[in-house]
């Protein structure tokens, strides 16, 4: 599996945020190639670490990249909700979440996900599941389609583009990844931009097949519980809608008040002490130098919560 590798993104950033320690415990529920697990196994001696991906090919590449570790890593397929499925709450001191499709899933023509390379409308992280991109574009009405791709991947032209690819079904289903992106570079010519114009509805197009943003929502929650009291938890988003999530989640464990409904009304505020805080205000991005090195660094973001007590949050 030496296919599946790829460069680790803010990879000090992340070490820094989590602070491997000797004998800890630590959870990785993007393994991808192993990159970011190796380097917290490396640093924290004798220290453990389970880690969780949906993409099979993944799994088996970092299993066979931290296979020198032995009994100090286990991985398992599935998304990294399912970490709390077998690894007992409150027993890690820290926990990675790298967001995203990785560098070899979009160099795998045959995995769908890149525009500019010729394959199969497939796009899912999980081979297993059953819907794929081809379904959603030939499937879903003008409307769904034209909300996926503004609300996941902010495209202004998401309902011309919609209905293109409603005319284009109607004469034959669209199958592949170039007859797609055609498709849309004919609604919305590049016009001298250095991006395809494709690229955020295959982005959002993605993220709906394998409902990302679903899965964040509902795992944030579940991979914090498995944190020790001063354990962290270190997130790496590449979209504005994944940072958001991530963003809002914190601000709700740092606060030290439970809202009742849905708007935030101060005489309606529940005191409660404070379940997180946040290690760095701001989201850490990637330096200059490495950006240089691996261009996929430029639309990271790392955010680092730490946990303060008990949780008591559902799973």
């Amino acid at each position: 599996m030496k296919d599946f590798c790829h460069l680790p993104v803010l990879a000090q950033e992340v070490l820094e945020g989590l602070r491997p320690k000797e004998n800890g415990r630590y959870a990785d529920g993007t393994i991808g190639g192993g990159g970011h697990a190796e380097l917290i196994l490396k640093a924290g001696a004798g220290s453990w670490l389970g880690g969780s991906d949906r993409d099979g090919v993944a799994v088996e590449a970092a299993s066979s990249r931290l296979a020198p570790f032995g009994d100090r890593v286990e991985v398992r397929r599935g998304a990294f909700e399912t970490l709390a499925d077998w690894i007992k709450l409150g027993t890690l001191d820290g926990v990675l979440l790298d967001l995203g499709v990785s560098s070899p899933q979009l160099d795998e023509s045959g995995r769908g996900f890149s525009l500019q390379k010729e394959g199969p409308l497939d796009m899912r992280m999980d081979n297993r599941q059953n819907e794929t991109a081809a379904d959603w574009v030939n499937t879903r009405s003008a409307a769904d389609l034209a909300n996926i791709f503004w609300e996941l991947g902010g495209e202004r032209n998401s309902r011309r583009i919609a209905s293109a690819i409603i005319r284009k079904r109607e004469l034959a289903p669209l199958e592949t990844t170039i007859e797609l992106a055609d498709v849309i570079e004919k609604v919305c010519p590049r016009k001298g931009r250095k991006t395809h114009p494709a690229t955020r509805s295959f982005q959002a197009l993605r993220m709906a097949v394998n409902n990302e943003a679903g899965e964040l929502q509902k795992g944030l929650p579940r991979v914090v519980s498995l944190l020790k009291p001063g354990g962290r938890l270190a997130v790496i988003t590449f979209h504005s809608g994944e940072d958001r999530t991530v963003k809002q989640f914190g601000r709700e464990e740092t606060r030290d008040y439970d809202v009742q409904g849905e708007e935030d009304v101060p005489d309606l505020r529940v005191q409660r002490p404070a379940r997180m805080r946040w290690v760095n205000r701001k989201a850490i991005r990637a330096t200059e130098e490495e950006e240089t090195k691996n261009p996929r660094a430029r639309s990271a973001q790392l955010r680092v919560l730490e946990k303060l007590g008990e949780w008591k949050g559902e799973l």
